[in-house]
């Protein structure tokens, strides 16, 4: 227990405030993050689950994740991160994001700052197209992966898909990518808590 109390100090800085109610087990929020259980806290989303696409490459969301990233109407935004990867966002907050994004490059261009730089404006405008679409949660939780985005995914009907939850967004992830991702990125879990928390 004086681990999970440590823990609970360190993370004060790294959290935002949470709830100091009890969640229905009875144990704290940060308690349920610190055991990694699907959990979603004054906005932090995180826990790790399994899932399997069906037939119809439909993908059912722990309810908790879906509900952090859908808005009222049940529609969410699909990204595609890296091979292997999606994510899910919640409409506002992507649309703020890229809002902000393009407004800036637009007035690098009318200002002239990027005629030296058109082929790589053209390419982003070529992965802008394709990169992320709007898509509709069916009885609130349920995904249809799209085409295009179930190839990038790299998964087939019937397949296991790992959830993760990475605090301001929900990914997806083909589980052999999750794994490497995994081996790659743990090493440095300590420095970047560290960083971050200071």
């Amino acid at each position: 227990m004086h681990v999970l109390q440590d823990c609970e100090a360190g993370l004060a800085g790294a959290l935002p405030p949470l709830d100091s109610g009890s969640s229905p087990g009875g144990t704290s929020p940060v308690e349920d993050f610190l055991r990694g259980d699907v959990l979603v806290a004054q906005g932090m989303i995180s826990g790790e689950v399994s899932r399997t696409l069906d037939e119809r490459f439909r993908l059912t969301l722990p309810p908790e994740f879906a509900q952090a990233i859908a808005d009222e109407s049940g529609q969410t935004i699909l990204v595609k991160e890296r091979a292997g990867c999606l994510s899910l966002w919640r409409a506002s907050d992507w649309q703020l994001k890229l809002k902000q994004g393009v407004s800036l490059i637009h007035q690098k261009i009318q200002a002239g700052r990027m005629e030296q730089r058109y082929a790589e404006v053209q390419r982003l405008g070529r992965l802008l197209s394709t990169r992320f679409r709007t898509v509709q949660l069916a009885n609130r939780s349920r995904l249809l992966l799209p085409d295009g985005f179930r190839e990038f995914l790299g998964v087939s009907a019937n397949q296991e898909v790992i959830v993760v939850g990475a605090v301001i967004c929900v990914e997806l992830w083909q589980p052999a990518a999750w794994l490497e991702h995994l081996k790659a990125e743990m090493p440095q879990f300590n420095p970047l808590f560290q960083d971050l928390s200071q």
